[in-house]
């Protein structure tokens, strides 16, 4: 986690609101790279599902969930998802973001509003992405009348070298199987 030298808020308003500041390290427009993601649920609830004998077991919201993650690369060509895990509260994912050309992607809307146009010009490709994955599994939930939400933001590491790389691998292969010791298998600190 990056430690922001910064008060927790911002000093920018948006419509007489405070911008909380992103957690997003500010020497990296992560447009290009390779990341290991942790998503929660809020307050850490098991939507997903459960875990029973080192075996999860998807609900329906984590079964439309683990179909999600791979359609990532569909709506977002320039992210690869090689490696995830579905756990009860949480998901874990390795993404690629091929770092080409700017421009491809990113549009101005026309008619939208200039303030929020400029502070999407500001979210790289991997905000991108994941923001529009959790749109998706969000509406999923409301269409059915399930019970679910994500806890605001995601944890991004960069990885580095591959060393951290198949360390980082073998954490997601077998995280089911080390649930019981998970530090994510505790409430959310309230």
């Amino acid at each position: 986690m990056r430690i922001n030298n910064q008060s927790f808020m911002s000093n920018e308003l948006f419509k007489n609101r405070f911008l909380i500041p992103s957690a997003r390290a500010d020497f990296h427009d992560y447009n290009g790279g390779l990341y290991f993601i942790t998503i929660c649920t809020q307050n850490r609830e098991h939507f997903f599902g459960e875990i029973t004998n080192s075996i999860m077991h998807l609900s329906e919201i984590g079964q439309y969930t683990d179909e999600c993650i791979p359609k990532i690369t569909e709506h977002n060509p320039y992210a690869k998802i090689p490696l995830w895990v579905v756990m009860p509260n949480h998901i874990h994912l390795m993404v690629i973001i091929d770092g080409g050309d700017e421009n491809q992607w990113r549009q101005s809307v026309p008619g939208k509003n200039e303030d929020m146009q400029k502070l999407s010009n500001h979210q790289g490709r991997l905000s991108t992405a994941i923001g529009g994955f959790k749109q998706s599994v969000t509406r999923y939930a409301n269409k059915h009348h399930i019970p679910f939400a994500w806890q605001t933001r995601f944890h991004d590491h960069i990885i580095r070298t591959p060393a951290e790389m198949n360390k980082i691998s073998d954490y997601i292969q077998n995280n089911p199987s080390r649930w019981q010791s998970d530090t994510l298998n505790q409430p959310a600190p309230m």
